[in-house]
């Protein structure tokens, strides 16, 4: 059997100086790599304040998966990575907003820092869409 690869942008221009999508669709399963808080201008969104920031990966998460016939409904697991881990109940509460009802797996971590220091969280998420 073959899938389908479908591959989504969200047009950030390091798509194509990195080579990377914002997600990629094979058959039900799409996964939305490490989103960062920026706007369509690349410009961080919410610097200093780690709950704009989630929420702010979280939009862009949420139009990612619009985009390749999905929603956050269909969200398996999350990663949710930190700067600094005493940050997470403020990451937390933002993830809650879109993901309360569907309660997907979650992992959170912290590392040393991102590409951009103003970035204090970055977002990964897996969906399977059932009746695809």
């Amino acid at each position: 059997m073959t899938l389908e690869r479908r591959l989504i942008s969200n047009g950030n221009p390091m798509e194509d100086v990195v080579g990377f999508s914002r997600a990629v669709r094979v058959g039900p399963f799409i996964a939305v790599g490490g989103t960062a808080p920026v706007d369509a201008e690349g410009r961080t969104v919410g610097v200093g304040d780690v709950f704009a920031q989630t929420t702010q990966c979280f939009e862009i998460i949420k139009a990612a998966l619009e985009d390749a016939g999905s929603g956050l409904h269909d969200i398996i697991r999350t990663r949710v990575v930190l700067t600094d881990i005493d940050n997470w109940k403020e990451a937390i509460e933002a993830r809650k907003v879109y993901c309360q009802t569907v309660k997907p797996v979650d992992t959170i971590m912290a590392i040393d820092s991102f590409v951009n220091p103003e970035w204090l969280v970055e977002i990964e998420v897996d969906a399977f869409v059932a009746n695809s």
